[in-house]
């Protein structure tokens, strides 16, 4: 309490590395907030809407979301397609369908989610697009341990931002105290490797 009795908001968590000219951001938030130009949708292989990241992308962005991606004929796990944001503040919204982990395994899983992410980045690339801000993908109902997936989610980004200055910034937006921990302690692991 400060001494006019109001409470004092925590100081939000962020960090911050530059790969090659791109900067690259982890924080604890909420993914509907954000104002990069795009944000990721962790999105089923309907796109029609669901639980979790999905569903709360499709609530913020309206019902014209829905009615767009009933266009789209679905997408493949690992693959990515791109709407507009409609009431969002990010003008695109890309749907990234990663992997259901126990249905695929380690191996197969790994190389999904990474494709997810690459594809994602491609799409934005594709698209003139200069921010982009990702939740966590399959990390929720799909069941992919956050402790494996955040290192393959960093290292596929830092990858592509490596050889893709036009990607200005990526931005991982982390649901709760915990998963910011895991991907920041991941981020740092791979920071000493390089």
């Amino acid at each position: 309490m400060t001494s006019a009795g109001q409470v004092k908001e925590p100081k939000e968590e962020i960090m911050q590395v530059t790969i090659n000219k791109s900067r690259l951001e982890l924080v604890e938030g909420d993914i509907t907030e954000q104002d990069t130009e795009a944000i990721v949708n962790a999105a089923n292989p309907t796109l029609l809407g669901g639980g979790g990241v999905d569903g709360a992308i499709h609530r913020a962005a309206g019902p014209e979301l829905l009615e767009e991606c009933r266009t789209l004929g679905g997408c493949r796990t690992g693959d990515a397609k791109i709407t507009k944001g409609y009431r969002l503040k990010a003008k695109y919204v890309i749907h990234a369908v990663g992997p259901v982990y126990h249905r695929e395994g380690p191996e197969r899983a790994a190389e999904l989610l990474a494709s997810a992410y690459r594809r994602s980045l491609e799409v934005a690339s594709e698209n003139n697009i200069r921010s982009v801000a990702f939740p966590s993908i399959s990390t929720g109902a799909y069941g992919y341990p956050m402790e494996e997936a955040a290192p393959i989610a960093l290292r596929t980004v830092i990858d592509y931002l490596k050889s893709h200055p036009d990607i200005e910034l990526v931005r991982f937006v982390l649901f709760g105290h915990r998963a910011y921990q895991i991907y920041e302690r991941a981020l740092k692991e791979i920071l000493a490797q390089d």
